[in-house]
């Protein structure tokens, strides 16, 4: 009977533990959670007892991890109640692997070693950031609300992100977390006075909180450009996939919503330099022939040429582009041809360059083995509510594109959808000189829901990790203009204060002329990578022997 309870306790620890993570995002959003929400999962993985350790801490370590992906992700069932249960029973599986080694090679607590004291914490914090480097690196990867973009709100904190990205600032929280949990045990049963793990995380805060107010006070400083960009969001309803609105009635509200916009400057004696429109604005779709050349379809000219009547402006979009080829003098799409998610990109009448989307979202965008699997494609179907016309192709292209403002050329580090949640891919375009993000996106798959927030969340460390300032315009969710360091500048809300709005927002920003490089910019994710082996082989040294709670130390 014992026993029984024992089981019982721990797994509901460990739910409590996934439950009171997920407080720390959207809807909530109450951040500071981050630094003690697992520790009843850690504290109960510390003290598993008895044979087969491994695979009792794999489940419990995977209840927790479902706990906290099936509230966090609840938004799913608004596009599939199936995906809203086998991604969170996917994900949860990087938390049990956490729990398989907490349970056996990196068990705390009891530990006379003093060096130890402090390893065997900084190893689990180094194992769990490993692990949530490969969650969004695996299978293309799904990196979404790891524990340090629960510091979104506290900027001071966040800075470090530069250093190691957003998954250092996870090891650092667990880090913190471990030490104080160990600390506390000591401190509970009068052991000893725990007065290194106090010193340590005493220095861990001192460290980044200086560090946060030199970044706060001198990245996106010095002399500058400044940008105006006309953002358009028109909160376009949604079933999935499909818009719930006519092509027609979509190009007539993005003309009129320019046209008043553009307007209402002209008005005001200011000129936009770039007008921005986000994924999938457009109904008409671009042909880009082998040789470079283009053609559109013809309600996508008339709307560009009616807005452009207004004034001079780059336009920025997102449409759909097909590989075309020259038939009898004009334009087709070529069979069994390509197709991508585009930015595309209209400096001039003339002119035209794209950028094609690499990220492509599972059973969105992509169903891989569609074609040996052909069930896959009617559950699609059945949850989307549209047809599976084909898989997109990834872009290859790393190279940012160039625009003016004004008379300086700037950097667009472009991004499409959750691509600006991928810290590995963005990274790959920073170069010298001016520069900034521009994701063009559309969370209304998700409807009202806190998808849209924690998107934008997640999003903001692209910012702190580069070094570059942000600009996010989507069809219904957040458009906003974000600062190098991560701060929320301007943000397209209605009177109540709602992202889920229709209007516009010009972005006034001043884009560094001569940006500094982030280590992150320049390393990647090898130093986590490098950490996390460091964290096994520390556990790995300590691993169990005889007797329950026992561990082995070297001096």
């Amino acid at each position: 009977m014992p026993t029984r309870f024992s089981g019982i306790f721990r797994s509901l620890a460990c739910l409590a533990s996934g439950a009171l993570l997920s407080l720390a995002f959207a809807p909530v959003a109450v951040g500071p959670v981050v630094w003690i929400a697992l520790l009843p999962m850690v504290a109960v993985l510390w003290t598993v007892k008895g044979k087969r350790r491994g695979l009792k801490g794999f489940g419990l370590g995977w209840l927790t991890g479902f706990a906290f992906f099936a509230l966090n992700l609840k938004w799913l069932n608004t596009v599939s109640w199936v995906g809203a249960l086998i991604l969170p029973a996917y994900l949860a599986m990087f938390f049990g692997a956490f729990g398989a080694f907490a349970a056996t090679w990196g068990r705390g607590f009891q530990i006379s070693n003093l060096r130890f004291r402090i390893a065997i914490p900084f190893a689990n914090a180094a194992v769990w950031g490993g692990l949530e480097w490969l969650r969004g690196w695996l299978l293309t990867g799904f990196g979404w609300n790891g524990l340090g973009v629960g510091l979104h709100g506290t900027s001071w904190l966040a800075q470090a992100a530069d250093l190691l990205g957003v998954t250092g600032l996870s090891i650092v929280v667990m880090f913190v977390g471990l030490l104080g949990l160990q600390a506390s045990r000591e401190i509970v049963l009068k052991k000893r006075k725990p007065l290194l793990e106090i010193a340590v995380i005493a220095g861990v805060f001192i460290v980044l909180s200086i560090y946060g107010a030199i970044r706060l006070a001198t990245v996106g400083k010095g002399e500058s450009v400044i940008l105006r960009a006309l953002l358009i969001q028109l909160n376009i309803p949604q079933e999935a996939a499909r818009p719930l609105w006519e092509p027609q009635k979509i190009h007539m509200a993005y003309e009129e919503e320019t046209s008043n916009a553009l307007d209402a400057l002209r008005a005001k004696g200011v000129k936009a330099d770039w007008v921005i429109w986000p994924e999938s604005s457009l109904s008409g779709r671009l042909l880009r022939m082998q040789d470079e050349s283009w053609a559109m379809w013809q309600e996508n000219i008339d709307t560009i040429e009616r807005v452009r009547e207004k004034d001079d402006f780059t336009l920025m979009m997102g449409l759909t582009e097909l590989e075309g080829e020259a038939v009898d003098g004009g334009f087709a799409m070529k069979e069994l041809g390509h197709a991508w998610n585009s930015m595309v990109v209209l400096p001039e009448k003339s002119d035209l360059m794209t950028f094609r989307k690499h990220h492509l979202v599972f059973f969105g965008e992509t169903i891989p083995f569609v074609e040996q699997i052909p069930l896959l494609k009617k559950i699609y179907e059945q949850q989307a509510g549209v047809e599976f016309s084909g898989s997109y192709s990834s872009g290859k292209s790393l190279e940012p594109l160039a625009l003016k403002v004004g008379d300086t050329e700037v950097g667009v580090i472009p991004s499409i959808c959750f691509e600006d949640t991928v810290g590995r891919l963005e990274r790959k375009f920073v170069r010298p000189g001016p520069q900034l993000i521009v994701n063009i996106t559309n969370d209304g798959w998700f409807k009202e829901s806190e998808a849209a927030e924690q998107h934008f969340h997640n999003s903001l460390f692209r910012a702190i990790e580069l070094r570059r300032p942000l600009l996010r315009c989507a069809n219904t969710g957040v458009t906003a203009v974000v600062s190098a360091t991560g701060q929320t500048l301007q943000k397209l809300v209605d009177d109540k204060g709602s992202n889920f709005t229709r209007g516009s927002l010009l972005a006034e920003l001043p884009i560094p002329l001569k940006p500094s490089f982030s280590l992150y910019a320049l390393t990647g994710d090898w130093p986590v990578i490098g950490l996390s082996l460091l964290g096994w082989a520390i556990g790995f040294r300590n691993r169990t022997r005889k007797g329950e709670g026992e561990l082995k130390s070297v001096a």
